[in-house]
């Protein structure tokens, strides 16, 4: 068991330094071929960023550990909205932008929406609960258009042009893109297979470590980016990043999961995705409480604690 914890913690450290490894090696590619600051930015930035996840998720997709696959990202999205969001909102309200609130929380809500309509088979005569590849094709088509409006909204943002991006040598980029895609992929099999064998140790579901340890883990980038911009006053990117990664964990890493293979859902999980609608909700709303369009300490309160108290009786069904 504890070597089992070990190599968990060192997965998902390899998928977080993997990651920043292979963002800054092709960042620094790609401005050296003239690429814009913006393009890189939404490519190679915001992929980067939800590189663990993905990883993870392909994996554990591809050998069939199903309930990893919608664990990993409902407890990311979970521990995002709730956990992250709430311990920045304690360090500092979170004014938020307008566009955020007006499109992209509701779209986070609409990517929720659909994750439930599609996993619970509404539109199916029989009873057989999946994600299948004709949904994560919808997904997919729905991330193209969720990128296509950041596209929009970001190319009329001067704040892109004062993005800096290091210049290395061919050695330095090729080792540093090398050695953070042999990151990405070992420390997603240590992932995977050490959380499956922790499970059978503990003697509870995959579903719990998907939900609690896996998630908590590949959501390190996110809770670093948005406690250095809240302790740096930027608010926006603090609340921008956790919706955008909610965003990109549905529409773009769950889509790619289902086309790797079609994933089988357990519908357990309905209560983990009601807790998501049903937070994405009280964010929208916390937006009107006060004159300003902003996510108060007492509200970022709340979203902490029900997560605290999700998560123990969590746990404590399954103990």
């Amino acid at each position: 068991m504890v070597f089992q914890i070990m190599f968990l913690i060192f997965g998902l450290v390899l998928l977080v330094k993997g990651a920043d490894w292979l963002v800054s090696g092709a960042s620094s590619l790609a401005k050296r071929h003239h690429m814009s600051d913006l393009a890189i930015g939404l490519t190679i930035v915001a992929f980067g960023t939800s590189a663990p996840e993905m990883v993870v998720n392909v994996i554990a997709s591809w050998q069939g550990h199903q309930e990893i696959v919608f664990g990993n990202v409902i407890g990311s999205n979970n521990f995002n909205l709730f956990f992250i969001l709430g311990i920045t909102g304690l360090i500092r309200p979170i004014v938020v932008q307008s566009s955020t609130v007006w499109k992209e929380i509701p779209i986070s809500l609409l990517a929720a929406i659909l994750l439930f309509v599609f996993t619970n088979d509404f539109f199916r005569a029989d009873s057989v609960f999946i994600l299948n590849r004709l949904e994560g094709i919808i997904l997919l088509l729905c991330f193209g258009f969720f990128l296509f409006y950041v596209y929009r909204q970001l190319k009329t943002d001067p704040a892109v042009t004062r993005m800096e991006f290091k210049d290395y040598s061919n050695l330095k980029i090729w080792s540093l893109i090398t050695i953070g895609l042999a990151g990405l992929v070992i420390g997603g099999r240590l992932v995977v297979i050490n959380a499956v064998e922790m499970a059978t140790t503990l003697g509870v579901s995959e579903k719990i470590i998907g939900l609690t340890i896996i998630a908590a883990g590949t959501s390190l980038p996110e809770l670093a980016t948005s406690l250095v911009a809240a302790l740096k006053g930027k608010n926006d990117i603090a609340v921008g990043n956790i919706i955008g990664s909610n965003i990109f964990n549905i529409f773009l890493i769950l889509s790619v999961s289902a086309l790797v293979r079609p994933v089988p859902y357990e519908l357990v999980f309905n209560m983990d995705i009601f807790m998501l609608i049903v937070g994405t909700l009280f964010l929208f709303a916390a937006m009107f409480t006060s004159k300003k369009e902003k996510l108060d300490r007492w509200e970022a309160g709340v979203l902490l604690f029900s997560f605290v108290f999700y998560t123990v009786w969590l746990v404590g069904k399954e103990i």
